[in-house]
């Protein structure tokens, strides 16, 4: 197969004036940012590493310890480091780090996500594959220790499109993490200014910045319309 490239990010040297009216920059209040692109990766591209992530990354779906009990992670995972990287263990589950190298196209959306967002320095990515309308992210925040206290996490989605919630975190949330809890069918509507929701379109990218972590929760719910697939990137810095 030949090497795929990424030549589908935003060229700066055309239309300068496009991205930045096309990127959504939302100021979540006390140093939380979220910044969505809809157009990062262009629509032919992106069925190109679609096609090739669901037919060759080694997917999982492993087997989460959730307030004491057993459950199946409610989507398909793999993980992706540098390495000489600590080790990432979320819910009493600890995946095996594969190379960059293992998956050269990786690579080239890296580069890609790092132009985009200049002075990043992504080290780890983690993939989720959602395979029809029961697969889902529970709530949860990505605030592990290994990524310190404001990370910036860079998620680009390719194929069917999802729901992405971000809710505000309540004193009780702030202290627990519930990875795979089945997330509310609908946000209520009473107060906007502490919920929001993006819907991922293919080949888009949303970046969480600051303290989005610490204070705000996100999920992607089940959706009975959602009845094909969505492989999801999440590029992370670890320290």
């Amino acid at each position: 197969m030949s090497l795929l490239k990424l030549k589908a990010v935003p060229d700066p040297d055309s239309n300068p004036n496009d991205n930045a009216k096309k990127t959504q920059t939302i100021d979540l209040g006390n140093g939380s940012e979220v910044v969505y692109v809809p157009r990062f990766v262009a629509y032919d591209d992106g069925w190109e590493f679609f096609n090739y992530l669901d037919k060759h990354i080694p997917w999982t779906r492993p087997t989460l310890r959730v307030f004491g009990r057993s459950c199946l992670q409610p989507r398909d995972t793999c993980y992706v480091a540098t390495a000489g990287l600590p080790d990432l263990i979320y819910s009493g589950y600890q995946p095996h780090a594969y190379s960059w190298d293992d998956f050269p196209p990786l690579k080239d959306i890296l580069d890609a996500v790092h132009k985009m967002l200049p002075g990043t320095r992504f080290n780890s990515l983690l993939l989720n594959r959602y395979k029809g309308s029961n697969d889902y992210a529970g709530w949860h925040a990505d605030d592990e220790k290994l990524y310190g206290s404001t990370p910036e996490i860079a998620s680009v989605s390719f194929g069917c499109e999802r729901e992405f919630f971000l809710k505000k975190k309540s004193r009780k949330s702030s202290q627990e993490r519930s990875d795979e809890g089945p997330p509310s069918k609908r946000l209520k509507k009473s107060n906007n200014v502490d919920q929001h929701c993006f819907r991922l379109k293919h080949g888009s990218l949303l970046v969480m910045r600051g303290y989005t972590q610490r204070d705000w929760l996100h999920s992607v719910p089940k959706r009975a319309k959602a009845e094909t697939t969505r492989i999801n990137l999440t590029f992370r810095h670890v320290l």
